[in-house]
């Protein structure tokens, strides 16, 4: 079963689950902000960035980019489900590669999890390294 935690401060609310790794940084797994009262119903989640480690052995997935990428987006939808949101709730997300030759597959993987219409914001970034040595890093902002 999905165990997972809040801290709440005013109106951030602070996302763990045991479904996605634990952080390696000092960072959250993702923050919610919940309307105060008075103000329109409906919240924001922000998902730190999410790498290929598998939760149960926080080791990072070996194989393909096809195979890093959807431990990428499990562990993400895992986190937004904790949240209170969905893959299908994100409006932006952001991608970050080691190559940006391996976009087209990366694109693949990821045009599957997101099919909703209109499909969220994002952008594709290229950068030098990841952390633990991963290829593929995805964060996202969502309704919630």
């Amino acid at each position: 079963m999905n165990q997972s935690t809040t801290t709440e401060t005013a109106n951030l609310i602070e996302v763990r689950t045991e479904d996605a790794p634990a952080p390696v940084g000092p960072y959250s797994q993702a923050i919610r902000i919940h309307p105060g009262q008075g103000e329109a119903s409906g919240g924001l989640v922000f998902v730190s960035g999410q790498i290929p480690l598998d939760p149960k052995t926080a080791k990072l997935v070996v194989g393909e980019i096809e195979d890093e990428t959807r431990q990428v987006l499990a562990n993400l939808k895992a986190v937004l489900e904790a949240s209170g949101a969905s893959l299908a709730s994100v409006v932006k997300a952001t991608v970050y590669l080691t190559d940006m030759s391996l976009f087209p597959r990366v694109n693949a993987i990821y045009a599957e999890a997101f099919d909703s219409d209109p499909a969220p914001a994002r952008a594709t970034v290229e950068v030098s390294a990841l952390p633990l040595g991963a290829h593929v890093e995805i964060d996202a902002i969502a309704r919630c």
